[in-house]
């Protein structure tokens, strides 16, 4: 089941590629991850599975500690603290570590850091009670070894948030609006879990929604979609003008965890 479990996700990850002719006349890379976007802001602490499940083990100890693997600005981690007073962030971006690093002084939480990918940095990076990976693995395309270091990193428990389908759905009305080109369906959550379950972990996945209040579109949400969609800076009208008649986008999720 390993193997066909996780060449299936790896497959299934890749017809997610942006076709030729259109990445090659792109102004510039869509595979934006701005910094600003990811400083944590609003609330933190809402009552998620992925934040009430790392809480069952965090809350039963003393000075815990949570390993946060493709942190960002820490937005998961930071909804975990407290009860957890240590934490270790690991980005492949010093930009996400420096804002992590930042909000740890201000909240007076201890924060050790680590820049890479994931699993490589794995053999500097410390065990912690609780490793947690959100929004990550749909960016993973060989997923077994990733999650068997997730795994090996965690003395409780592991928690993974995903969206249930592939975070760029969000964008498919676009691509078939702009470009008349037809995304994939796969794949899932579901998937995610199938080969979490083949490294030999009981891993349980639990669905959850959550509601987005409706908020002004900006000239930067217009930008990022006009960079994610490979398009020019004189698609901006037709872009904005997209964004404006859009219906709301529901947040499907899912939290992904298992004991160690």
């Amino acid at each position: 089941m390993t193997t066909s479990a996780a060449q299936r996700w790896a497959d299934d990850l890749a017809s997610w590629g942006i076709p030729d002719h259109i990445l090659d006349a792109a102004p510039q890379s869509p595979w934006i991850h701005p910094v600003s976007s990811f400083t944590p802001t609003g609330d933190l602490f809402v009552q998620t599975p992925s934040r009430l499940r790392a809480l069952e083990v965090l809350d039963s100890l003393d000075s815990p500690s949570v390993l946060d693997v493709g942190c960002g600005g820490g937005r998961g981690v930071f909804g975990l603290t407290p009860p957890a007073t240590n934490i270790v962030g690991v980005d492949h971006q010093q930009g996400m570590l420096d804002v992590v690093i930042q909000q740890a002084a201000e909240r007076q939480v201890s924060v050790q850091t680590a820049l890479g990918n994931w699993p490589e940095v794995a053999p500097q990076t410390p065990n912690c009670d609780v490793a947690i990976c959100h929004h990550v693995v749909y960016n993973v395309a060989d997923l077994v070894p990733f999650i068997e270091a997730l795994t090996s990193h965690a003395r409780h428990r592991v928690v993974v948030e995903l969206p249930i389908r592939h975070p760029l759905s969000h964008l498919s009305d676009a691509w078939k609006q702009f470009w008349d080109l037809d995304r994939p369906t796969a794949p899932t959550a579901q998937d995610a879990a199938d080969v979490i379950r083949s490294t030999g972990v009981s891993a349980v996945l639990e669905e959850f929604e959550l509601v987005e209040p409706p908020r002004e579109i900006t000239d930067l949400d217009v930008e990022h979609m006009r960079i994610r969609l490979c398009l020019t800076p004189g698609r901006d009208d037709e872009v904005r003008e997209f964004l404006l008649k859009r219906p709301p986008q529901q947040r499907s999720l899912a939290t992904i965890w298992w004991d160690t």
